[in-house]
Order: structure tokens, then sequence, then C-alpha cells
């Protein structure tokens, strides 16, 4: 095999293998180890609500703790905001 016949097999199945690790999904993720975390959304990034509007996208004001955004589970309460942490029930935030 020539050289740049070989560089260009080298090359594909670099890129094969690229490609094909970025559809990989963590085993969490996968397992759907999610939670509501409540409070740690920038406005219309919410993916649902618990009060004043209906559902994703429609928060009107960031770290709305009426408003969850959906995290890897055991993380949420660690999520520091400028009003305080993530919960993992709603909260009232001041306004």
């Amino acid at each position: 095999m020539s050289p740049a016949k070989s560089l260009t097999v080298v090359a594909l199945a670099g890129a094969v293998t690229a490609a094909m690790a970025s559809f990989a999904v963590p085993a969490s993720a996968a397992e759907g180890a999610t939670v509501k975390c409540y409070g740690v959304s920038l406005k219309g990034q919410n993916d649902c609500a618990a009060g004043a509007h209906s559902c994703a996208g429609t928060s009107t004001v960031d770290y709305d703790g009426q408003s969850f955004k959906l995290v890897p589970a055991g993380t949420c309460t660690d999520i520091e905001t400028p009003l305080g942490p993530g919960s993992l029930e709603p909260i009232q935030r001041p306004t």
C-alpha cells in the first residue's frame, strides 16, 4: 500500500471513530438520571414550570425559583447562582 493510501485509510478510520464517539451517551444520561432543579435556569432557558407560566422556554426572569432545569442527578444543590443554590423543590426567590 502506498504511503498516500495508508494516510487516507488512517485519516478515514480516525474520522469514523470520532463520529461514533460523538454519538456516545454518558451512562447517567442513558439511564435518564436527571432531576428537576429549581432556581438555576436563565430566563427563557427553563425546561418547564411550576407556577406563573406553563412550560419550556417561558420563564421571564433569571433563576426563577418556580421554574426548573433538568440536571444530572446529584448536582442540583451544588449549583450556585447569584441568588443561592439550586433546589429539588420550587423555592421563593427575591424579585
